[in-house]
């Protein structure tokens, strides 16, 4: 979702517990629900909305919806492969594609002719085109009398398998997600789209009116959109059959409006003892990490203009992260929340407990997992600062641990490697190394030196993977300063050139064994110490995690069907819910937003960064209808990956795309609720009245609304 922020500890509490007080007791009630399209809500839509589906409806929401590999959503919005997404989610492209002299993120970018479209350099569309219950095929793999490492390692290996298949077979980029922590397991078949070219942006302070003072709260006044293109064969994509017409007219207050989008995570199904891990350790650490680097980045932007341009989309990304996770924290931290959080497990328990067959299913789950949670607690800080997850920061470091494990695990039988270098996902990976986009190498300096300094203050000089990462190579047993490390691996390194990096990869295990490129010898040298930690997590956590949560996911279905949905896993879901605004205190605070309330907010502020008006609508204001809506409040359940969903009215028409959610909406990670949490959105309406009076893009607004095209 957008950049976040946090509120008082109080609010956010009052809204977690109304939340688990809805959701104590399934199935799920109220508006609730990220429900996967092989599950939709049909019965909750008849009974609260009368309003069946009809035939090709939910077809169409799917093969009209998109995931963007930069994180987020989008969606079809004309014939011609036009995808409309957020522009806090297309911002990482307009960075890449910007220089000194034309800054994208800053002025924004209109293409007038389709010739004069910008191509994103290492953007990746995916399209869901089908899905297939495999649940059979992995849990009949895995053998219940095996140990629980082996037992993952079958999993895995059936994963791996039925990926390649399906890939090999249709030609399609195939993922088998993990549903109901394990209880099905579905093939998702993707369309992947690499030729994506940028149409539109708006100036980043358009898209972000208020910067971090409005965001995550509502009222708020943002265009923040951004327009792409889908190419094939060179050609602009033919979605003709599948994009989402535009209601001009927008959404209105009490109208039922649907999201269809890709929410990344959500933690409702998960145990009390995980919810404690999330909260006393994990979110913890990952603050503080998070934190630190926002600071570091921040000191690099004050060195001139042309780092502040560098580092700008970083930086709002990482004061993203970490304000939604200070608010998460606090609500988690509140004695309220954990005592529903237990009374709702204690219930599920009960209803377990009362019935032999449940019982039978689900005894010892709950503490089998708790166990190993307690493991994992003393290891979290090392998987998270050995790096077993990603180097957020430095996209060399990223380069180098790429092809060192490409090189080791693409030998290897497909089953056996590592999830991210199956066959199934090679084709992606490879476009994300070869992207052609500019690294920097004073930012990169920065970078490494700040997770080596995280990681020498977290784990310790003795740790092994400290001692291999600072070690002098020239003085074994020598142990160098964080800085001078990333000074000497950036300055000798050639990864910067893309054919260095292809050169590696083409040559395999022996060229990167015979390499001299010092932060390929130091990518080698961290390996040991990463693969150990993420083996540990994944022989006493993950499998721990798989195992049991199949066998509570079983007792759940016994118990309620498949009246209940999965915790959200990036994969597309269905939200239903209706445009309302919301009591607060003591006032109401309205469905919509308009254009005469941006300028109104601009000019209390006497137009002070970051309440002054983008450019392009100070040069524009007389000509625009203050009574014009621009954004809009819903009581769709929507959390973070949801950004750039599409909001569609009964007849599959768009009137609006999300972009955030309200301070209330921080609950919806663990818990849903209608009574004040709102996903805040676009209104279709002022977009293309924006992009005609302010943008002088009238082409575009025709090619949205079906004139011609003209470009």
């Amino acid at each position: 979702m957008a950049r976040s922020r946090p509120r008082p500890r109080a609010l956010i509490a009052l809204a977690l517990f109304a939340a688990l007080a809805i959701v104590s007791m399934p199935p799920a009630r109220a508006d609730e629900g990220l429900w996967t399209f092989d599950n939709p809500p049909l019965a909750q839509l008849r009974e609260r909305y009368g309003f069946t589906p009809p035939a090709g409806w939910l077809e169409h929401l799917r093969l009209g919806s998109v995931r963007l590999n930069d994180g987020g959503s989008g969606s079809f919005v004309s014939p011609d492969g036009l995808v409309i997404t957020n522009h806090h989610v297309a911002i990482t492209q307009l960075q890449k594609i910007s220089t000194p002299a034309h800054d994208y993120v800053r002025d924004g970018f209109y293409a007038r002719t389709r010739a004069a479209e910008i191509p994103c350099p290492d953007l990746e569309v995916d399209q869901l085109v089908s899905l297939e219950d495999v649940t059979a095929r992995v849990v009949g793999a895995v053998g219940p009398r095996a140990s629980e490492a082996e037992q993952n390692a079958r999993r895995q290996a059936a994963i791996a398998r039925i990926e390649k298949e399906s890939a090999t077979r249709t030609g399609l980029r195939s993922d088998v997600v993990s549903l109901y922590q394990g209880g099905e397991y579905w093939l998702y078949r993707y369309k992947r789209y690499t030729d994506v070219r940028l149409v539109m942006a708006p100036e980043v302070q358009a898209a972000n009116f208020g910067g971090d003072p409005d965001n995550f709260s509502y009222p708020r006044f943002a265009l923040d959109i951004a327009f792409l293109r889908v190419y094939e064969n060179g050609k602009p994509l033919d979605s003709s059959r599948f994009y989402f017409p535009w209601n001009a007219s927008g959404a209105r207050d009490g109208e039922l409006v649907f999201v269809s989008g890709h929410p990344a995570a959500t933690s409702r199904l998960e145990t009390v003892a995980q919810l404690e891990f999330l909260r006393d350790v994990e979110l913890p650490a990952i603050l503080g990490s998070r934190e630190s680097r926002l600071a570091a980045l921040r000191a690099y932007a004050t060195r001139g203009p042309e780092q502040a341009r560098r580092a700008n989309s970083d930086i709002l990304d990482y004061e993203n992260s970490v304000k939604a996770r200070v608010g998460t924290l606090a609500g988690l931290r509140d004695p309220s929340w954990m005592r529903a959080a237990a009374a709702r497990e204690s219930s599920f328990r009960a209803t377990v407990a009362a019935r032999p067959r449940l019982d039978s299913l689900a005894r010892g789950a709950w503490e089998r997992i708790a166990v190993a949670e307690r493991a994992y607690a003393p290891r979290f800080r090392q998987r998270l600062l050995r790096r077993a997850t990603s180097w957020e920061l430095s996209r060399l470091v990223d380069f180098a641990t790429t092809i060192v494990r490409y090189a080791a695990e693409t030998p290897k039988p497909n089953e056996t490697r590592l999830e991210e270098y199956r066959d199934s996902n090679l084709e992606s990976l490879r476009y994300a190394l070869f992207s052609p986009a500019p690294v920097y190498a004073d930012l990169e300096e920065v970078a490494i030196a700040e997770e080596l300094e995280e990681a020498l203050a977290g784990l310790g000089p003795d740790d092994p993977w400290v001692r291999a990462a600072l070690e002098d190579p020239a003085h074994p047993g020598t142990r160098l300063a964080p800085a001078r490390v990333a000074r000497e691996l950036v300055a000798g390194t050639r990864l910067f050139d893309v054919a260095e990096r292809r050169r590696l990869v083409a040559g395999g295990r022996p060229a990167v064994e015979k390499s001299g490129d010092p932060l390929i010898r130091w990518a080698l040298r961290i390996d040991g110490p990463y693969r150990e930690t993420r083996a540990w997590y994944e022989d006493h956590v993950q499998s721990v995690e798989a195992s049991e949560g199949h066998r509570l996911a079983r007792a759940r279905f016994a118990a309620f069907g498949r009246t209940l949905y999965p915790d959200a896993t990036n994969t597309l879901r269905l939200s239903y819910g209706k445009v309302a605004g919301y009591e607060q205190n003591t006032t109401l605070v309205p469905y919509k937003t308009t254009l005469g309330g941006l300028f109104a907010r601009a000019d209390e502020f006497d137009g002070r960064p970051p309440f002054d008006l983008a450019p392009a609508f100070a040069a524009h204001r007389a000509e625009l209808d203050p009574r014009a809506p621009l954004d809009f409040v819903c009581t769709d359940d929507i959390v973070g990956g949801n950004s750039g969903s599409p909001v569609l009215d009964r007849g599959a028409r768009f009137v609006g795309i999300v972009f955030d959610g309200n301070v209330q909406s921080f609950v919806l990670d663990f818990a849903y609720t209608e009574t004040q949490a709102r996903a805040v959105a676009v209104h279709a309406g002022a977009i293309v009245d924006c992009l005609r009076r302010v943008y002088g893009a009238g082409a575009l607004a025709d090619e949205l609304t079906g004139g011609a095209a003209g470009r």
